[in-house]
């Protein structure tokens, strides 16, 4: 894809964000459009967030689970970068009027202590190089309409990002294991699911370092500070005003979010 076409979707991305007005599937314009031309659509929609002012506090992982894989057709997860106005405090209500059509993922998030950059990074290297895990919720919108998204879409899209939070216990990863905790989400008060960290990649450890080893062969590396989304291990949640939902993590204890108009 030529690189008229790449500033053009990525503008239009960023400008549908602005607009909260979703735009028709890539996928449906450009038959040809290859994961790569995603990338560097996405990275053209983050630069003009940068000239806005925000900036890169991290990065998040997405189509961890068997399930989306089957549902995209495709055989490995994907990245999107996280700025710092999408980060929610606990507690902090959000807004639906700023999103389009926003569904809630509960995970696990990793705070690195020091800079990780692969390739060849292991999980015993993820391990050493975080300060900290806790429960999150990372709340995915698409820019896309009706969320008629094939890889490529969703990889433009910054991988569907919307906003986070951050919230329970911050626990070093080494003191729990990851694979074997178990998660539970309510909505409303209601269980709607549980599951255990072995859902993403196996362990969420292992899908930070799947990041780090992708990213390092793009000669991207994580930084010290970095918030790492490690992949849902919920279903997708549309959420609506009023909503509130309740992830509590097996070890790292639970975290919150609430939705208004």
């Amino acid at each position: 894809m030529d690189n008229s076409k790449i500033q053009h979707y990525g503008d239009e991305l960023y400008q549908s964000l602005l607009d909260r007005q979703p735009v028709a599937p890539l996928t449906d314009r450009e038959a040809d459009i290859t994961i790569e031309d995603a990338y560097q659509i996405q990275l053209r929609m983050i630069q003009r967030r940068l000239d806005a002012g925000e900036h890169v506090v991290g990065k998040k992982i997405g189509v961890t689970s068997k399930v989306v894989m089957d549902m995209l057709k495709v055989n490995q997860p994907d990245f999107g970068h996280l700025l710092s106005g999408m980060v929610y405090n606990e507690g902090q209500p959000i807004p639906v009027s700023t999103m389009i059509a926003p569904k809630a993922e509960a995970e696990v998030a990793f705070i690195l202590a020091r800079d990780l950059e692969g390739p060849g990074v292991t999980a015993a290297d993820v391990l050493r190089a975080t300060d900290c895990v806790m429960p999150c919720f990372e709340i995915v919108d698409s820019r896309i309409k009706d969320w008629k998204i094939k890889i490529q879409d969703t990889v433009a899209d910054n991988a569907s990002c919307g906003v986070l939070t951050l919230g329970g216990l911050r626990k070093s990863p080494r003191d729990i294991d990851l694979a074997l905790a178990g998660m539970v989400l309510e909505k409303n008060g209601e269980i709607i699911s549980t599951s255990c960290g072995a859902s993403v990649q196996g362990s969420p450890v292992n899908a930070v370092a799947w990041l780090a080893n992708t990213l390092g062969r793009l000669g991207i590396g994580l930084k010290a500070g970095d918030i790492i989304l490690s992949g849902s291990q919920s279903p997708l949640v549309p959420v609506v005003a009023g909503d509130s939902l309740y992830c509590s993590v097996g070890g790292l204890g639970g975290t919150s979010v609430r939705f208004v108009a």
